[in-house]
């Protein structure tokens, strides 16, 4: 298997392949990242902070490729970046300016798989999810999968309030269904606990 340089972007949330995320950039030196990715000098991979460790992020990131940016209203940038392809982060070595660059492996994504039977309440779950969160739901503009277990599942995954090992845990399966069944459980267990909401 081959291994690739990437530019690396730690940040506190999780991005997987198809997933969105908007993220501000205030720093130089990731201005400066964010232009030489545009002119192709090197892939951008979005890794989860690890604190006190060799790596700056957890071993296991997304390759993605920014879709959109926009000027915010504190001069600020905004970029809108979407998930591409699973890695693992090998080695990772800091310029001098400060930015991280990546020796990363591919690694394979969770196929596409339907949802189906009591499932679907995890998707119907997600959907009202975004209702609640439209600022969420606006990155996605028409590109839901609702019908997609391996979409869905990933999209839980990153936005569930849980500890990066148990979000990793799950993420190390070969496929959703571990996850698949960790949200149901979520789920009805709330509904246990809360009859009326």
């Amino acid at each position: 298997m081959q291994t690739q340089e990437m530019a690396l972007l730690t940040h506190d949330s999780l991005l997987l392949p198809e997933g969105r995320v908007e993220i501000r950039v205030i720093e130089p030196r990731y201005l400066s990242m964010i232009a030489e990715i545009l002119k192709g000098r090197y892939p951008l991979v979005f890794g989860m902070k690890k604190a006190n460790s060799d790596l700056p992020c957890y071993e296991m990131a997304t390759q993605c490729e920014i879709i959109d940016f926009n000027q915010l209203d504190d001069e600020s940038l905004g970029i809108v970046l979407e998930g591409k392809q699973r890695v693992r982060v090998l080695s990772a070595a800091q310029r001098r300016d400060g930015v991280w660059i990546s020796r990363v492996l591919r690694s394979s994504n969770w196929q596409q798989e339907p949802i189906y039977g009591e499932f679907e309440l995890i998707s119907a779950a997600l959907e009202q999810f975004y209702e609640v969160n439209p600022d969420l739901f606006g990155l996605y503009e028409n590109d839901i999968h609702l019908e997609d277990a391996s979409w869905v599942s990933q999209r839980w995954l990153e936005v569930l309030p849980l500890y990066n090992q148990d979000k990793l845990r799950l993420l190390n399966q070969p496929n959703c269904h571990k996850t698949m069944n960790f949200v149901l459980e979520l789920i009805k267990s709330h509904a246990r606990d809360n009859p009326h909401s």
